[in-house]
């Protein structure tokens, strides 16, 4: 008798513990805190982003504006040292290696100092090495010799400009890249004194004057100029792997089929008590 009164009574006893912990598991978690609080319980504002570059008093200080002075000096007939060569202005600056390459490569300086023979006109923007080792690994290695050409040519005006004539050019700007304005943008925004530019994927600024002398005009500036008609995987960001993971534990076998197998291990292991 005592038996067929305690079966019952474990049964139920054990169906309400496994209710208890799976209740127990299921709770949702705490939520996260909104931010900083201060000693009242109100959340803080967050610091505002500081506007700028500040001097001693306070004060924004205006950016810095590109060199007037030529970091190679032109000679008195207006050619340094009697003879004008693309490749022999940047050697003599230094930190246009990787340039100079690019020039030599695909010929384009051989281009530039025949124009240069003919009185016309030209402007070359010229990347630092440090803006080719900023590039992504093996983007310059991934190019074709059209690309490298194309992508050289982007960095050339076939016209004379000094800084502040930079203010009188029509956007988007003709480059040497076949006065291609669709895959190769480039435009200008200047104020006379520091000249800002963008190819829709590339920012960057006139850092100096290299050489001018009227003729050949050489900026140098602190990125390569890539642009939408560069080869995709110069430019295009690398994709991360990184697989989410649901923290619920969406992966097992669903709640419900678990609390199904403890009562039915629960019942088989009451039933002996009930015989």
């Amino acid at each position: 008798m005592m038996k067929k009164f305690l079966s019952p009574t474990l049964l139920l006893l054990i169906f309400f513990l496994l209710c208890t912990t799976t209740s127990g598991q299921s709770s949702s978690p705490a939520a996260a805190p909104s931010g900083p609080t201060t000693p009242s319980g109100q959340s803080s504002p967050p610091a505002a982003a500081p506007s700028g570059p500040t001097t001693t008093s306070g004060q924004s200080s205006p950016p810095a504006l590109a060199p007037s002075v030529p970091l190679v000096p032109s000679g008195p007939s207006g050619t340094p040292s009697g003879s004008l060569d693309i490749t022999a202005i940047l050697k003599k600056a230094g930190k246009f290696t990787t340039f100079i390459g690019l020039l030599k490569s695909t010929q384009i300086d051989a281009e530039i100092n025949n124009r240069l023979k003919k009185s016309d006109g030209t402007t070359v923007f010229a990347p630092t090495d440090s803006a080719f080792s900023n590039l992504k690994t093996g983007t310059l290695n991934s190019f074709t010799d059209q690309q490298k050409t194309a992508l050289t040519r982007f960095h050339i005006l076939l016209s004379f400009l000094t800084i502040p004539q930079f203010q009188t050019v029509s956007n988007p700007v003709h480059t040497a890249a076949d006065g291609d304005t669709v895959a190769f943008p480039l435009n200008v925004i200047s104020d006379g004194k520091q000249v800002n530019m963008t190819t829709g994927l590339v920012n960057t600024t006139v850092d100096s004057t290299v050489y001018s002398d009227g003729q050949l005009a050489v900026y140098e500036i602190g990125q390569v100029l890539l642009s939408e008609g560069s080869p995709p995987t110069s430019h295009a960001p690398s994709r991360s792997t990184t697989v989410s993971v649901d923290s619920s534990g969406a992966t097992g076998p669903p709640q419900c089929a678990t609390i199904v197998v403890s009562i039915g291990v629960a019942v088989l292991a009451a039933l002996p008590l009930c015989i």
